[in-house]
């Protein structure tokens, strides 16, 4: 028997979209990795220090809207909202069966948790990492 109240049992169903609103989306099911980015793409990219996703079965994954997309690498789509803008999405060509989702589009992003930093070695010098996470120099294999 849980100790945990039938109200904090976790959802299995999470849902999101862009800025506008003219995107939404829904997600189930647990992510197979939560990651934060510290590439220089993914900089570029987000206009932020880090990109912070999660990366799910692609079929976990329904999507409503005009999602519009960029290769930003030879592997690597980048989809976001056709009218605002909001980067939604990546999906890599060397993993077609699975789709990042942005934490910041999430209705809830508290949902998922990072487990884990990538590309430390360009993690911009102002950022303290104080999470105890482990961290990786650039992609894990």
């Amino acid at each position: 028997m849980s100790d945990r109240p039938a109200s904090a049992t976790i959802s299995l169903r999470h849902t999101g979209g862009c800025l506008c609103g003219a995107v939404r989306y829904v997600v189930t099911g647990h992510p197979i990795n939560v990651r934060v980015c510290h590439c220089r793409r993914c900089q570029k990219a987000t206009g932020s220090a880090f990109f912070a996703r999660a990366l799910f079965p692609k079929d976990a994954v329904t999507i409503e809207g005009n999602v519009a997309e960029v290769r930003s690498s030879a592997d690597l789509l980048r989809r976001f909202c056709a009218q605002c803008g909001s980067q939604l999405f990546t999906e890599r060509d060397s993993n077609p069966h699975a789709v990042a989702v942005t934490l910041g589009s999430l209705d809830e992003p508290d949902s998922f948790a990072p487990t884990e930093h990538i590309w430390i070695s360009r993690k911009v010098a102002w950022l303290i990492l104080a999470d105890d996470l482990p961290q990786h120099p650039e992609m894990p294999t």
